[in-house]
């Protein structure tokens, strides 16, 4: 059952990723594009689970790609608010 449940996520994280990308396309704004990687990251973490089933003990590593996808939609926030312009 965990396996499916990983491969839900990450089935949902690479069809929000298309989303974004689209949008990314269309504004041509730098926030979709990274939040289109972020969920790109989160898919790949997901598959990896999934697929490789890892050991408790080198499970952690799967997580940086977790940490990957937050640092970029964190950097992906502050760029779109250090650039907006004073009103």
């Amino acid at each position: 059952m965990t396996l499916f449940l990983w491969g839900g996520c990450a089935m949902a994280c690479a069809v929000i990723a298309l989303f974004f990308w689209r949008f990314f396309r269309d504004t041509r704004d730098r926030l979709f594009a990274m939040f289109s990687l972020a969920f790109w990251s989160l898919a790949l973490h997901w598959s990896a689970l999934a697929t490789l089933t890892p050991g408790e003990e080198t499970r952690h590593y799967f997580y940086l790609l977790r940490l990957v996808a937050f640092l970029l939609i964190l950097v992906a926030v502050i760029d779109k608010n250090r650039n907006q312009s004073p009103s």
